[in-house]
């Protein structure tokens, strides 16, 4: 069994024993992504977005999912909230990655529009 596959057995016996541990939730999700298991990752990130809102890290990473499966706006709709919890929390330097990753956004989308 590859080290990955450990982990994410690991981590997803560690969510079952802890089913509101945002941070297990997120760990396993961001494993699952490494293993092209987008899908999996997905439901994982939507039920922390859902559960604990001032989970920042999720706001970038769910985003970028999103962008990924071409879902634009629900991709720009959590970088927006994002930015908004990261000024909230006084976290500038997660606030200026979520704003690099919608400007980034919204150059692509306009470039790709004829």
């Amino acid at each position: 069994m590859s080290n990955n596959r450990k982990k994410i057995k690991k981590l997803a016996e560690n969510v079952r024993n802890n089913p509101d541990d945002s941070f297990l939730k997120f760990a396993l999700a961001l494993e699952l992504l490494k293993n092209n298991q987008p899908g999996k990752a997905l439901m994982l990130f939507e039920s922390v977005y859902k559960n604990d809102p001032d989970y920042l890290g999720v706001y970038y990473h769910l985003g970028k999912l999103y962008e990924s499966l071409k879902k634009f706006d629900r991709a720009e709709q959590l970088f927006t909230e994002g930015i908004r919890v990261a000024q909230r929390q006084g976290a500038g330097r997660t606030e200026s990655e979520l704003n690099e990753a919608q400007d980034s956004l919204k150059a692509d989308r306009n470039y790709e529009t004829p």
